[in-house]
């Protein structure tokens, strides 16, 4: 009811009417509730479990050493622990890609690495069409 009509000494008194306000703040709820998981983005990524077996894990004695592309805390490149300039990154990649049946090229960067520019150098990476795989542990030096 929008007015209290009660005949004291005030008269007509008027009293706001809430129930459509609350209405309307369910039915917002409601629509944040379900487009808040929608507007999350994910990255899905396999990595292979590690066995126990070290005769398993050895790669046999012709296999060519993998492609490693290092970025460490400031910023500088390394392709197999050799630096290379950002500039020369790309055609080199693709140069020793050429002469690999695998053509795949593993990423790993320094804890200390800022997300930003490891994502720049990620994509400095796959803009080539080279396949990118993400180390997932640290490599040992």
């Amino acid at each position: 009811m929008a007015f209290d009509l009660g005949g004291g000494k005030g008269g007509i008194r008027p009293a706001m009417n809430v129930t459509p306000l609350v209405d309307v703040v369910l039915v917002l709820l409601i629509i944040f509730m379900v487009v808040t998981p929608l507007m999350t983005k994910q990255m899905w990524m396999t990595v292979p479990a590690k066995g126990d077996d070290p005769e398993a894990a050895a790669p046999p004695p012709d296999a060519k050493p993998p492609v490693v592309l290092t970025v460490d805390k400031a910023g500088v490149l390394r392709i197999n622990r050799e630096e290379v300039p950002r500039d020369q990154v790309l055609a080199r990649l693709q140069r020793m890609l050429n002469a690999r049946p695998d053509k795949i090229v593993f990423f790993d960067a320094s804890d200390d690495v800022p997300y930003g520019a490891a994502m720049d150098v990620l994509d400095l990476a796959r803009g080539g069409d080279i396949t990118v795989g993400v180390l997932p542990d640290k490599l040992a030096d």
